[in-house]
This record gives C-alpha cells, structure tokens and sequence, in this order.
C-alpha cells in the first residue's frame, strides 16, 4: 500500500520536478515546438534543417507524401495508443475497450502531422530554440520511435489517412501502457535531447509547465 501511494505522489508531484534545469535557449538556434491539444503533446520540428542536414520527407520515403508535403516548413510528431488514436477518427471519443486497452500494454502509433506555418506560441504551444547537438539527439528520439522501414526503405503507414488531409499514422515501437504515456513520449523525447523535462509528466500539462518555465532568449 505504501508503495503504491508513493507511486501516486510521484505521478502527481513529478510535473513540479525538473529534469535539465539549467537547459538554455541557443540564440539563433534550431526552432522547435512543444504543441497541446489539452490532452496530448506532440513535437513540431523543421521538415528540413540545413545544419544537421535532416530531411523528414526524404526520411519517409513516402512519394506520395513528398509530392504533396514538398512545401511545408515544419511537421509534428507524436506516439501513442493504436487503438486510441484510430477509436478519435471522426472527432469520436474512443470507446470504453479502446480506453480500457490503453491502460494495459498495447500496439502504438506514430501520428504525424504536417504544418503549413509554423506555430504561434501560446497557451498550448511553446516554442524553442535548441542547439545542433540538441536537435540531433531530439530527431533520433523520434526516428527510433517509428518502426524499422520496410524492404524498400519506406516507413511504414498504417493507413492512408488521419484526422485531416494533412495528418498520417505510421507504426510504431514499443508499448503504451498506464506509466508510458503519449505525454511521456514527448517529455522522454525532451529529456533525451537536454531540454527542461518534467521528473514525470502523465499529463499534458506536466509537459507544457516545464517547457514554459525556460528562460526566453536574450535579444541583443
């Protein structure tokens, strides 16, 4: 009993606890995005970056995709429950076994979303300026994320579309369960990279908080 209630105090109290505290902004550095819907967080990240030379599309290996994405500055990620995202179709909220089935291991998903600017920042959206060395191990977190592409290099996607025309799922690793969230996915992925994290980050709002207690840059 002891355990489980310093299990609770630890989900409820790591929100306040930051992991990178001394995490500072890179003036002139790689701009990236911690973005909420209020339940659940992603990442936006360049679609291209010259200086680590990453390229999403070309990560893909999706024509279709790149075809249609070519021109868009920026794209999201986030990780999740399979059947959680795909019971959300339609503006639906899943089903009592989707949400039940999230509590125990279950298959995952890659949602990602492709963005026609970049986002404004602002209650839900907080927006960075990382380091090369940063970004790099950020768009590792992210790469390692997706399942291994297929036979002809191309990731693979679960189905041909998503919310909207401009959003995809693509399968996943690992397993989502009670303790390893969405919301722990992306503060996992902040965490990684060096950025202010939160000790532990169940809800969306444990992710937002931290981020948004990073000093802002310095103008000159």
């Amino acid at each position: 009993m002891q355990a489980f209630v310093a299990f609770i105090l630890l989900l409820m109290t790591g929100t306040l606890v930051p992991v990178n505290r001394d995490f500072r902004q890179t003036p002139g550095g790689i701009p990236v995005f911690v973005v909420s819907n209020g339940l659940h967080t992603d990442v936006v990240l360049p679609m291209r970056e010259a200086r680590t030379g990453q390229d999403w599309l070309q990560e893909f290996q999706q024509p279709s995709l790149t075809a249609r994405f070519a021109h868009y500055p920026y794209v999201a990620f986030g990780w999740g429950n399979e059947g959680f995202y795909l019971g959300s179709m339609g503006g639906k909220f899943p089903g009592p076994k989707a949400v039940l089935g999230a509590v125990f291991p279950s298959k995952t998903l890659m949602h990602v979303d492709f963005y026609r600017s970049a986002p404004k920042a602002g209650h839900r959206v907080v927006p960075l300026l990382i380091s090369a060395q940063q970004y790099q191990r950020l768009t590792s977190y992210v790469r390692n994320s997706f399942s291994p592409p297929d036979s002809l290099g191309q990731y693979q996607l679960r189905q041909p579309a998503g919310y909207s025309p401009e959003d995809f799922f693509f399968r996943a690793r690992g397993r989502y369960h009670a303790l390893r969230t969405c919301n722990d996915w992306t503060n996992q992925g902040l965490r990684k990279a060096g950025l202010r994290a939160a000790l532990k980050a169940p809800f969306a709002a444990s992710v937002l908080f931290q981020a948004q207690q990073v000093e802002p840059v310095e103008e000159k």
